[in-house]
């Protein structure tokens, strides 16, 4: 109020309600939602900095938990039907961060394809693989007891990608940070796989997210995913032989 210059009075006269009603607002009371937006828009300020509690991440039962479309006890429960609408319904956004994740790639027989054709028509592919010569792989291939075939898998994967490396909108990078799950992310959608101790990726628990508001739980996942995608390095199908380290 003091940035916009308005006192309680001029606030009660541009929102339309009585002057003590702003006075109860600036006691703590807060207003019904239609009138936060007015108040929000006089002023000049976002509504969930002028009342944080109305924020859905922090109530329990409000849009944060409205954003689970689904939970599977495996992510092998998904339905491939799911995964390919998902992959085929993204024109504008594909970020997917995991150790390896091939199966993505097998979805369908062109899948490589499929997403280098809609990079071409302008959608942003980020895909974050963890990089198979770093020490934390063999720290994860012996959590979850791979006898060593994780780092095979990984670059199995990027063997995969095919005409994806070298596309404009795609950007493939290596990671070397713990993950504790895995993010597959298409448009407003994502697939969330929380790891449980000594289980393998299909063996996970999964959730589909579809954002709602800024502040839910897909923001989270997608805000990690940023945090991932700032530490990798770029990966190039041209120097694949030193993944073979």
């Amino acid at each position: 109020m003091l940035r916009a210059r308005l006192d309680s009075v001029a606030l009660a006269e541009a929102v339309g309600v009585d002057v003590k009603t702003v006075n109860r607002w600036l006691a703590g009371r807060v207003p019904h939602r239609r009138t936060r937006a007015v108040v929000a828009r006089v002023l000049g300020e976002a509504e969930d900095l002028l009342w944080p509690q109305t924020r859905p991440d922090l109530a329990a039962g409000g849009t944060a938990t409205a954003e689970v479309l689904g939970a599977y006890a495996h992510r092998a429960d998904i339905p491939n039907d799911l995964w390919t609408s998902l992959l085929l319904g993204a024109s504008e956004q594909i970020d997917i961060a995991g150790y390896a994740y091939p199966f993505v790639l097998e979805l369908l027989p062109d899948a490589a394809d499929i997403l280098a054709e809609r990079c071409r028509n302008g959608t942003r592919v980020r895909l974050a693989f963890a990089d198979p010569n770093c020490p934390h792989v063999a720290e994860r291939d012996a959590l979850e007891q791979m006898n060593g075939t994780l780092a095979g898998r990984i670059r199995n994967a990027l063997s995969m990608l095919g005409p994806l490396t070298g596309t404009p909108g795609c950007d493939v990078g290596l990671h070397t940070s713990h993950l504790y799950n895995s993010v597959f992310r298409f448009d407003g959608n994502m697939i969330v796989t929380p790891y449980l101790l000594r289980a393998r990726g299909y063996q996970h628990p999964a959730l589909h997210l579809r954002k709602l508001s800024p502040h839910g739980i897909f923001s989270s996942f997608a805000e990690q995913f940023e945090q991932i995608w700032g530490s990798v390095t770029p990966y190039e199908q041209g120097l694949s032989h030193e993944l073979t380290a």
